[in-house]
């Protein structure tokens, strides 16, 4: 059964910039769209954590919303994601804690064990073990943001003696924790045993596997139950890569070159991730029709999420994928025409007006009569004495 209460829209940004691109511009475009998105009154933005591969260039997800926090108002901000074998637990603990207060209570701690295997490679970590070591990890920086008892512990990678934090979270009772969900179970066991939500970046496969989605949010329920933890599909985020504009032909057009670049050059060429075995000029034609990528008009869109609500069961945050992958002005009028047309449709905006609209115009036949017979009385009040 699908989600019935107030969706949240945000973003997940990597961000993805094509290699060859001026860093510190491309820097500015991702916090400009921050700032848009602020404006346009979207709920969430999680930013990514990478350190090699030459496209996505955020290296710390904290110093990237620590200044946009300060361009901003409202929106959430939160990590997509701090890889956590990357960093001492209590080190992250301690900056997000910081962020908690800076922000006053606007951030999100958002984790998973690493996305790039060669950042990995380069801080000599055992790509086997990271999602393990994400799972202790988690752990201890749990009971860091809610103990107030100093903690001793002792792994094969880390050690606290007697840790506490002197800065306890602006959040009661802790910074909430979501854990990034891609192809396997371990994200959604490890948020079903801390009771932490989630972000499922797989979309597209879930979409072609219709029980995909279903199996990994049941294996979450199971896994909180099993420690006793509560998860809920509202806080559930499914991320998927959106472009649209007024026809679906123009939204096509719009990112049939860029969206080919970073399917191949980036996600092929450079991680070793297949392309689809079709020219790149019909890449962008080939992952529409494979509901890999949502791209058309706010209709389209709003029939997208309605059919992954079916698929899924029911979820309550639909996470954009940032993409560079045409003209700024375009990327940015793709957001304000799914703020426009498509959040209303799922957070129960419309009600009221539409309401509202459908009574008038049941009744206007009488209402123009009555009009017609203020006026009249008007009319006849001023020249009775003249």
């Amino acid at each position: 059964m699908a989600f019935e209460g107030r969706m949240k829209f945000g973003v997940f940004m990597a961000p993805f910039h094509r290699v060859g691109e001026n860093p510190t511009l491309a820097l500015e475009r991702d916090l400009e769209i921050i700032q848009w998105l602020d404006y346009l009154g979207f709920d969430e933005a999680y930013i990514g954590e990478h350190h090699s591969a030459g496209w996505e260039t955020i290296s710390s997800p904290e110093v990237f919303i620590a200044t946009a926090a300060e361009r901003t108002k409202n929106i959430r901000l939160g990590s997509g994601v701090v890889s956590l074998p990357y960093h001492h637990p209590f080190m992250v603990a301690n900056r997000f804690t910081l962020l908690d207060h800076l922000t006053k209570g606007r951030v999100i701690l958002g984790v998973g064990p690493g996305a790039l295997a060669s950042d990995a490679y380069m801080l000599g970590i055992d790509p086997t073990r990271q999602r393990e070591m994400m799972d202790e990890s988690v752990g201890i920086i749990k009971r860091l943001m809610t103990e107030t008892e100093p903690i001793t512990y002792k792994s094969d990678w880390f050690e606290l003696n007697e840790a506490i934090l002197q800065m306890r979270p602006y959040q009661q009772p802790q910074v909430p924790i979501a854990v990034a969900s891609v192809q396997s179970p371990a994200g959604v066991t490890v948020a079903g045993k801390y009771g932490a939500s989630v972000i499922s970046l797989s979309v597209p496969r879930g979409l072609v596997r219709e029980t995909n989605l279903q199996e990994l949010w049941s294996i979450c329920e199971a896994t909180a139950a099993e420690h006793g933890q509560t998860v809920r599909r509202e806080d559930w985020a499914l991320s998927v890569g959106v472009h649209l504009s007024e026809t679906k032909e123009q939204a096509m057009e719009d990112i049939r070159v860029g969206g080919a670049r970073i399917t191949k050059e980036y996600f092929d060429q450079t991680l070793g991730n297949s392309a689809p075995d079709v020219p790149d000029n019909q890449i962008v034609d080939h992952m529409v029709e494979n509901n890999q990528w949502i791209v058309g008009t706010p209709d389209d869109c709003i029939e997208a999420i309605q059919r992954l609500q079916k698929i899924s069961g029911g979820f309550g945050k639909f996470m954009i994928r940032v993409e560079d992958w045409c003209a700024r002005e375009k990327i940015l009028h793709s957001y304000e025409l799914l703020a426009r047309y498509v959040m209303p449709q799922f957070q129960n905006t419309l009600t009221g007006i539409e309401a509202s609209n459908k009574w008038a115009a049941s009744v206007r036949d009488t209402l123009i009569v009555n009009r017609r017979a203020a006026l009249q009385t008007a009319s006849d009040a001023f020249y009775k004495d003249k």
